[in-house]
C-alpha cells in the first residue's frame, strides 16, 4: 500500500512541475528552479525557496504579476501539502505573498 505522505510529496512534486509548465509558456524558463526540482523533489526545493530571502525567480514572477505560480502560493494555496511543513515555513510563505499583493487563498 503506498505511503500516503509519499503520495504527497509526489502530487506537490506534480503541482509545482505545473507551475513551472505555466511560467515556461508565458515566457519565463525557470531552469534553475527545473534543476531543483530534479535533483531535490519538491518539498526540498520548496523548502529552500520558501526559507532564503525572495529569489530572483519569485522577483520574475511578481514583475509579471503571477505569483501564483510562486513556490510559496503552490504550497500556500494548496492545504493538503502544509503537513510537508512546519509551521513557521507555511507562516513565512503566507507573510511574503502578502507583503506583495497576492491574497493567499488558505
Amino acid at each position: 500500500m503506498d505511503d500516503p505522505k509519499a503520495k504527497l510529496k509526489r502530487e506537490l512534486d506534480s503541482a509545482l512541475h505545473k507551475a513551472y509548465l505555466t511560467a515556461k509558456s508565458l515566457g519565463y524558463n525557470a531552469s534553475e528552479f527545473f534543476h531543483m526540482l530534479n535533483s531535490m523533489r519538491g518539498v526540498m526545493t520548496a523548502k529552500t525557496l520558501i526559507n532564503k530571502a525572495r529569489s530572483p525567480g519569485y522577483h520574475r514572477l511578481w514583475d509579471m504579476k503571477r505569483l501564483d505560480l510562486t513556490v510559496e502560493a503552490v504550497v500556500v494555496d494548496n492545504k493538503q501539502f502544509h503537513e510537508l511543513f512546519d509551521e513557521t515555513e507555511i507562516v513565512k510563505a503566507r507573510d511574503r505573498l502578502k507583503e506583495n499583493g497576492y491574497t493567499p487563498k488558505n
